[in-house]
C-alpha cells in the first residue's frame, strides 16, 4: 500500500495484518482519485472508518488542505497515526478514535469531501448518509465518495444525488453530491 500521486508519491503506508481487514486497492483508489480530480485542490476532507488513513492521505498527498481521520478502532487510530508521522503533513491532520456518531455529535465541521468506507455489510452506509444529511456536514459543493460492495446499498439517496458510479470487481465506487 503506497501513495500513488502528488507530492509524496511512492512513500509507503503502514497497513494491517490479518484476513478481516479490506484495504482499497492501488487500482481503486487510483480509480477512485480519477473520478473526484476537479474537488480536490484546497479541500477539508472527512475520512470515516478511516481504517489505515490512505485514502485521506492521498488527498493531502494531492493537494487537500487538511483532514480529519475517524476511526472507532484503537488499532486503526495507531496505524493513521504512524502513517501521519512518517508523512510530515503536520498540522493539516486531526486523527480521532471515536465513532462516527460520536464525531457527528461533537464536531460542527462541514467537509468538500467525505469518504467513507464501512465495513462492508454492517449496516452502516444508509445511516452515515442521513447523518451527513440531516447534520449538515457538505459544504455547497460538498461530495460523499463511498465504497462498497455488490450487496451493500449505493443508490440515490434523498439528499444526495449520485453524481458518478462505478464498478471494480466486487467494489463499487458512488460520487455523491448535494441534491
Amino acid at each position: 500500500m503506497r501513495i500513488i500521486s502528488g507530492n509524496r508519491r511512492g512513500h509507503k503506508l503502514v497497513g494491517f495484518e490479518g484476513d478481516n481487514i479490506r484495504p482499497t486497492t492501488d487500482r481503486v483508489k487510483e480509480s477512485v482519485f480519477n473520478l473526484i480530480q476537479g474537488y480536490i485542490a484546497d479541500s477539508y476532507v472527512l475520512d470515516l472508518f478511516a481504517g489505515s488513513g490512505a485514502l485521506g492521505f492521498e488527498a493531502m498527498s494531492r493537494g487537500a488542505k487538511g483532514v480529519v481521520f475517524v476511526d472507532a478502532a484503537k488499532a486503526s487510530v495507531d496505524v493513521v497515526k504512524k502513517n501521519s508521522d512518517s508523512l510530515k503533513f503536520g498540522g493539516n491532520v486531526r486523527i480521532l478514535n471515536m465513532t462516527y456518531q460520536d464525531f457527528f455529535k461533537t464536531s460542527k465541521d462541514r467537509f468538500d469531501i467525505i469518504f467513507l468506507d464501512p465495513p462492508y455489510n454492517k449496516g452502516f452506509i444508509e445511516p452515515v448518509l442521513i447523518d451527513i444529511v440531516e447534520n449538515d456536514r457538505l459544504s455547497d459543493k460538498g461530495i460523499v465518495v463511498l465504497e462498497s460492495d455488490d450487496t451493500d446499498m449505493h443508490s440515490e439517496f434523498d439528499g444526495l444525488a449520485v453524481l458518478k458510479q462505478k464498478k471494480y470487481g466486487r467494489s463499487y465506487v458512488t460520487v455523491y453530491q448535494r441534491g
